[in-house]
């Protein structure tokens, strides 16, 4: 392996992550989607691992006086002097969580037809806005989410069942705001950049029913706690139709997105002389198996030479089922695991040490799984330098533990909070051979 192509390499896979992560910035794309301020009250209410960072730069920009509330995720908050930034827990909820959704639905209460609605909403904040039907408890939710983290149900799966047990999703939360404007300025984290599964929807309609939700559980064989099977069994648990005449007037812009962060990073590709190919912004699939077909895109590509260095990009959201233990053995030790450094191990084992090709996958709010880790970096050395350091690249992957296989080899990308959230980025780069 030629040190200085692998110290290249390195440099050119952060440069693109780095970029993804800065084109989505709310200091970047939010400013230029502010409404005009309205002749009554303006309020503030949004949930996400961004919205911290957009409520400080949306109070730096509004030229009106404003007032409201926002959640995020512990440690990710944002000093703003009119709007309250309160945190909660991702991604199993928490009790703060539920007093953040029961101050926001105070927030917006009695507003009129001359007052404006600002959501800000972006990943993370169905976790962060657990607030239950009656008769479900958080202890339920609790359960439930966990129960979906570990099924290996998609996002989109998950937050249809989260919108149907919720007080304030799924559109309620709109209907709450009623009759004022309500102008939603979403960071899409989703495939597909619907903004229904961003946070669940509170401030959009949602075609979705609960027969959809009931069907989802039961594919992933999900037991239910006889509250939740109660409330998904009764009418009162459908959420907010679009049409619904109740619903004041909804504006919604989608101000980030994976694909612009994509393009941002073949941009930086572009200027290194490293020919991108952008192999889409929505995939989706268990992480593992994301990897072995990356592994073999990236091998199919390898055996083709070129004079130029080339760089495969993708985003999107891969999903990590937690495998059952095998009756009569012991419970394995839970591993240090995410979704993205799942991938990537899963590909650097399919890749077998192939020469040339260097990857990153990453989480771009900087928190891969519940570590404070973005992702990792594998190269064509990974295998062989974690043999030498005693690691099993199969065992770590078996047990949900790549970041510590990662971690160990040096091989672990750490950015802090990012203050955005536009899903997974993974770039494989295949160094020039020809």
């Amino acid at each position: 392996m030629n040190p200085h192509i692998d110290t290249q390499a390195r440099h050119w896979l952060r440069s693109m992550f780095d970029a993804a992560i800065a084109s989505a910035q709310p200091a970047v794309c939010l400013p230029p989607y502010l409404p005009a301020p309205p002749r009554g009250r303006t309020v503030v209410i949004g949930a996400g691992k961004a919205s911290a960072q957009m409520a400080q730069v949306l109070e730096a920009h509004w030229p009106a006086p404003l007032t409201g509330v926002v959640v995020t995720r512990y440690g990710h908050a944002a000093a703003c002097q009119h709007i309250r930034v309160l945190e909660a827990a991702h991604p199993v909820p928490d009790a703060a969580g539920l007093a953040a959704a029961q101050h926001m639905l105070a927030a917006v209460d009695g507003l009129s037809a001359d007052d404006l609605v600002i959501g800000l909403w972006s990943g993370g904040g169905s976790a962060l806005l657990p607030l239950p039907l009656p008769g479900v408890t958080l202890a339920d939710k609790q359960a439930l989410n966990q129960a979906l983290l570990r099924s290996g149900a998609s996002i989109g799966e998950m937050n249809c069942v989260r919108r149907h047990l919720s007080a304030i999703k799924g559109g309620r939360l709109a209907l709450a705001c009623s009759p004022a404007h309500v102008v939603n300025l979403v960071m899409s984290d989703v495939p597909g950049d619907d903004p229904l599964d961003v946070a669940s929807g509170p401030t959009v309609a949602d075609p979705t029913t609960r027969a959809q939700a009931l069907a989802i559980l039961q594919r992933y064989r999900i037991a239910l706690q006889p509250a939740v099977l109660a409330a998904l069994n009764t009418a009162a648990c459908e959420s907010i139709k679009p049409g619904d005449t109740r619903l004041g007037p909804i504006t919604t812009h989608v101000i980030a997105t994976p694909d612009l962060a994509l393009q941002a990073a073949a941009q930086v590709a572009r200027q290194a002389g490293i020919e991108p190919t952008l192999l889409g912004d929505a995939l989706e699939g268990e992480a593992r198996d994301m990897g072995t077909v990356l592994a073999g895109v990236a091998r199919y590509a390898a055996k083709t030479p070129s004079p130029r260095h080339r760089v495969l990009l993708s985003g999107g959201e891969s999903t990590v089922t937690l495998r059952t233990p095998v009756p009569g053995q012991p419970m394995p030790a839970p591993g240090r695991g995410g979704r993205n450094v799942e991938c990537l191990l899963s590909m650097a084992l399919s890749l077998k040490g192939l020469a040339s090709v260097y990857a990153l996958a990453g989480d771009t709010d900087g928190i891969d799984g519940l570590e404070p880790v973005a992702g990792a970096i594998a190269t064509p050395g990974t295998l062989e330098r974690a043999t030498a350091q005693g690691h099993s690249a199969t065992a770590a992957l078996d047990a949900h533990d790549a970041h510590t296989f990662f971690g160990a080899l040096g091989d672990a990308v750490v950015t802090g909070p990012t203050g955005t959230n536009v899903n997974d980025f993974r770039a494989i780069l295949i160094a020039a051979t020809g």
